[in-house]
């Protein structure tokens, strides 16, 4: 049977902590984990590095794997900038677990990533933990649907307190400022995923009739620029003061769907509006046919959006979950929310667990619709059960 344990510790000393917490996550075992994952934040790159190495070396034979950020998530709580350090473990005796190791190198007029296993007929995810300042992510995320024969991949975006001099990965005794770590994971212990983009539609869902890789001419026949200036005016002044804040736009996963409504679309965020043009540019390539919907976010959309996915994903297994590791965006937290424990207080009371440890990501990985997609502002989660 499997058996989890996960603990978070803050502190000073970021090594002493790292040792509490792995401890601490261990000791409900019965007997070596099979996996361990940490998360480590910490005003001190060395001292980040030092306490992913404690981990480690404490994890007593298990694949261990690891990365820095700007907060963890463990023990019922969110902790944000400020040292901590969260040790997930867990006893998977019915679960393969493969570790690659992602680099980038040149290759004629392009980049290559190298070290990718291919996956076997078990693998049922891959977890992946990236340093967003020289990695691929977005490219390698979109590609990897097809390129991994329709294999999940969640994880989440590394990054530390002085950016990019502090990111850090971890990976079995080994520890890199560069590049991407992962597992694949096979075996019937891996439960699923869970993909929380947090945002509710405003206005009617349209088609796309003109538009030029990520720009967007023209919606339902009309110039683009026209029909949003268009709805915004006719939301009401809560509604527009949300838009104010930042657009999203929504992209239907399913074009035959009778209906659209939250949860079918794929969110990206409307980076500019020409006028002149009559164009809305967004943050991901779109064709003429496609069906999207405005969107707009706020911390009551993305709690009713979060609940109701945990919801329906506890209804799909059955209840089975029995721990998790969750990817929330660093812009959730309390920034969003009134705490930084909203989301991982969120999971456990939904799904009834208490083994939920994770990070506050700088981009979180997980699958809309059958493909992988790196996201913002989501909770991405991978779930276990017994």
């Amino acid at each position: 049977m499997a058996r989890f344990g996960e603990a978070l510790a803050t502190g000073a000393d970021l090594v002493s902590a790292a040792e509490r917490a792995a401890l601490r996550a261990l000791e409900p075992l019965d007997g070596p984990a099979d996996l361990v994952c940490f998360f480590v934040s910490g005003a001190d790159p060395e001292e980040v590095t030092l306490a992913g190495e404690r981990v480690m070396a404490l994890s007593d034979g298990a694949v261990a794997i690891g990365c820095s950020s700007t907060g963890v998530i463990g023990g019922a709580r969110g902790v944000e900038q400020q040292g901590g350090v969260s040790v997930w473990a867990a006893q998977l005796p019915g679960v393969m677990i493969t570790p690659f190791r992602l680099d980038v190198i040149p290759e004629e007029d392009h980049l290559a990533v190298v070290g990718m296993h291919e996956p076997g007929p078990d693998d049922r995810t891959a977890l992946l933990l990236v340093n967003p300042y020289e990695f691929p992510a977005q490219s390698f995320v979109e590609r990897s649907t097809a390129a991994l024969d329709g294999l999940p991949v969640v994880g989440g975006l590394a990054d530390g307190m002085r950016g990019q001099e502090s990111v850090r990965l971890f990976l079995d005794g080994g520890v890199s400022d560069s590049g991407a770590v992962g597992l694949l994971l096979g075996g019937d212990n891996v439960l699923g995923t869970v993909v929380s983009q947090g945002c509710r539609p405003v206005g009617p869902a349209m088609a796309i009739t003109k538009a030029e890789g990520n720009v967007i001419l023209e919606l339902a026949g009309e110039s683009a620029y026209e029909k949003l200036e268009g709805l915004v005016n006719a939301l009401s002044p809560e509604e527009q003061e949300l838009a104010g804040h930042g657009l999203h736009i929504g992209i239907a996963m399913d074009e035959y769907a009778d209906r659209h409504e939250r949860g079918d679309f794929l969110v990206r965020s409307v980076v500019g509006a020409e006028p002149e043009l009559g164009a809305l540019t967004i943050s991901e390539m779109v064709e003429v046919g496609q069906t999207v919907r405005f969107q707009v976010r706020d911390n009551e959309s993305a709690d009713t959006d979060l609940l109701d996915r945990l919801r329906r994903f506890g209804d799909d297994t059955a209840g089975r979950a029995s721990a998790a590791l969750l990817f929330s965006c660093n812009g959730r937290g309390a920034s969003m929310f009134s705490t930084a424990d909203h989301d991982v207080r969120a999971v456990r009371q939904s799904l009834g667990i208490n083994a939920v440890s994770g990070f506050f990501a700088a981009g979180e990985i997980g699958p809309v619709a059958g493909r992988n997609h790196l996201h913002s502002f989501t909770a991405c989660l991978l779930a276990f059960q017994e």
